[in-house]
């Protein structure tokens, strides 16, 4: 059997990586994303998942609210909330990069491929994958979506 999970979060980027994430797994489904607390009630409806994986901060509903009007449902479905605070400062963690590296961080950032990496700067793939591997020690991350996530929320105002 397995897990029906729905994603909301306002970030595309952390959903797709919850996603690609979760989606490896036998027993677990993606059934569904929302951008927003009040659609992911809709969604909830619309989707019947066992399992939301909630954000607190978003711009028009909070995960809070949204949370509180999932457990009014009948028969609601489990809600585990996920959300990211700048308790570990990522500017500050992007700045431990040399500037070849931080070129290479927001490149994976923005999605890209090695090969796409290596062309856009010039480089080789073996070299991409070099530093992409320093990248993972020095931001003391698992994956390329965690990167990829570093950089976003290091940009964040």
């Amino acid at each position: 059997m397995r897990v029906r999970v729905l994603l909301v979060d306002d970030d595309a980027l952390v959903r797709a990586g919850l996603s690609m994430i979760l989606s490896s797994a036998e027993d677990l489904e993606v059934v569904g994303e929302a951008d927003d607390g009040s659609r992911a009630v809709a969604a909830v409806r619309q989707h019947r998942p066992d399992v939301v994986l909630m954000d607190i901060r978003m711009p028009e509903m909070d995960g809070i609210t949204a949370t509180a009007a999932l457990c009014r449902l009948d028969a609601p479905p489990h809600v585990i909330v996920l959300t990211t605070f700048q308790a570990d400062e990522p500017t500050r963690r992007l700045a431990t990069l040399t500037d070849r590296e931080r070129e290479v961080a927001l490149a994976v950032g923005s999605g890209a491929s090695n090969a796409e990496v290596a062309s856009s700067l010039f480089m080789s793939e073996a070299t991409v994958k070099a530093h992409v591997s320093r990248l993972l020690a020095k931001l003391d991350v698992a994956n390329r979506v965690h990167i990829a996530i570093v950089v976003h929320d290091a940009h964040q105002p």
